[in-house]
């Protein structure tokens, strides 16, 4: 009986050996099945994959901008500040190296979510790598992610809350409800994402429902459900004692973009108010200097009176400004909006400079809120190594980022295009189901993009504030084109053929 058991156990051994390889022969075939049909998703996100690695070898432990020390420590600041809790949390058991490894990490997510949703909406294998490749590969969103900034977890939430929206055809209740929760987040991480909800409300209403009371109702659950998390967070300001509010940027951040446009030769003021119209030099340094700069108009009201007189003085100022000279306002906005088209990127005049977000070959500092001695008690304090470029590494991404690197004025300009033109098909009637979705999904991403830039380029224009439109304009576009080429096909068949 021993012998005969002695004999069956490396009999039964060798039989579940062969199981598990063919198991695994199995899987591996599934793989390399998935890779082929996916090739050039595959090679996009490999791509993306190794210049990340690059960054976070090139750069030390992390880039530092100006905004980082307030994430970093309890410093003022006007914006939100909800980047703090995905930043200690990771922060309480790694370092900074650790946090940009897992903002590139996120980024990779961010792409493949988004591939994986325009293919579950019909679009073609290419096209939807085609969306995905501008997030993966664009130096400028790169730059963003090795750096301690919010910007990449911002985007992270947007597309979340997309998704969430488009994962099924129609929009269930439980869905709106996550999805508007997700997208509120997104408005404590940065304040421009509350112009996500009339975006979101807006494809709630006209994905439709059993009815337009029925989807009116559902888009107001989706509104309640944004509010969530930012009332939250106002909650939480209070009770810290800093006021029951999401930001703290005040009156000034619309000040900029009045001061810089007003004509002060022809405006009239009251005289308490006349110090706040800049002088032509003061007014050629731009929105970001008027508003935020040491010697602006502002600022020395800002140094000789109560801040609450100020606030006051300002107020009355921008209205004038406004009701006054709307032509001078609206012709310096759409100036503004329009610059994401230029054909190269360059900083304006009166712009904030772009070399902010390029790519350096030496460490880059900042004057007063990340200097070499700042970043050095940062990186005391939590980690990672002392500041270092791996200089030819840092040189070849600089070239990279400067030689064309990023995603062209005129292919954005193109899917603004296509993004409209599919949006506009959701008006069509008796489309058939797959083609409604599909034009449901450009009008979300298109939407999106078009509220977060409007909102944003109010106050003034930054490259890095057009970042977001590679996670709603680029897959808006894309889609956009699906729609197009889906509606060509379509007239085609149903063209009657030739006698």
């Amino acid at each position: 009986m021993i012998e005969i058991t002695g004999r069956r156990a490396p009999v039964a051994g060798r039989v579940a050996s062969a199981a598990r390889d063919d198991e695994l022969t199995g899987r591996l075939t599934a793989w390399g099945r998935v890779l082929r049909q996916h090739w050039l998703a595959s090679v996009l996100l490999t791509a993306g994959l190794v210049v990340r690695v690059l960054a976070q070898f090139a750069y030390r432990p992390a880039l530092f901008y100006i905004d980082s020390v307030k994430y970093l420590y309890n410093a003022a600041g006007n914006d939100p500040e909800g980047y703090k809790l995905p930043l200690r949390g990771i922060l309480l058991v790694a370092n900074l190296n650790t946090v940009v490894a897992v903002q590139h990490l996120l980024a990779l997510a961010i792409a493949l979510v988004i591939y994986v949703v325009l293919l579950r909406r019909g679009v073609s294998r290419w096209l939807a790598a085609l969306a995905m490749a501008p997030v993966l590969l664009d130096a400028y969103q790169l730059q963003n992610e090795q750096a301690i900034m919010p910007g990449t977890w911002f985007e992270a939430l947007i597309v979340a809350g997309i998704a969430i929206l488009l994962w099924q055809p129609g929009v269930s209740w439980r869905r709106a409800v996550v999805a508007g929760i997700v997208l509120g987040t997104s408005a404590t991480v940065a304040q421009v994402g509350e112009a996500l909800i009339p975006a979101a409300a807006l494809f709630v209403l006209v994905a439709g429902s059993a009815s337009w009371r029925h989807a009116i109702v559902k888009a107001a659950a989706l509104c309640a459900a944004c509010a969530l998390p930012i009332l939250a967070y106002c909650t939480g300001s209070y009770l810290l004692g800093q006021g029951f509010f999401l930001s703290h940027q005040g009156v000034t951040s619309v000040y900029g973009r009045m001061a810089s446009a007003v004509d002060c030769a022809t405006i009239k003021l009251p005289p308490d108010e006349l110090g706040l119209c800049p002088d032509p030099a003061q007014q050629a340094r731009g929105n970001d200097w008027l508003e935020y700069g040491t010697y602006s108009p502002v600022q020395h009201y800002y140094d000789h009176l109560p801040r609450g007189e100020v606030n006051s003085l300002v107020t009355s100022f921008n209205h004038a400004v406004l009701t006054q000279q709307p032509g001078r306002v609206l012709d310096a906005y759409v100036r503004d909006v329009l610059k994401v088209y230029a054909v190269v990127r360059v900083t304006a005049p009166g712009d904030p400079p772009i070399g902010r977000w390029q790519f350096q070959t030496t460490f880059p500092y900042f004057s007063s809120h990340a200097t070499p001695a700042i970043v050095r008690a940062a990186v005391d304090r939590f980690g990672g190594g002392q500041p270092a470029v791996w200089r030819p590494v840092a040189a070849f991404l600089r070239s990279y980022q400067l030689d064309g690197g990023y995603t062209p004025g005129p292919l954005l300009l193109l899917f603004t295009l296509t993004g409209l033109a599919g949006s506009a098909f959701v008006l069509r009637r008796r489309s058939d189901p797959g083609f409604r979705q599909l034009a449901l999904a450009c009008l979300l991403f298109f939407a999106c993009a078009v509220t977060l830039t409007l909102v944003s380029d109010l106050f003034v224009f930054s490259w890095r504030y057009q970042l977001p439109l590679l996670v709603t304009l680029v897959p808006g576009g894309v889609l956009g084109i699906s729609v197009i080429t889906s509606w060509l096909r379509e007239r085609r068949q149903l063209r009657p053929a030739p006698s």
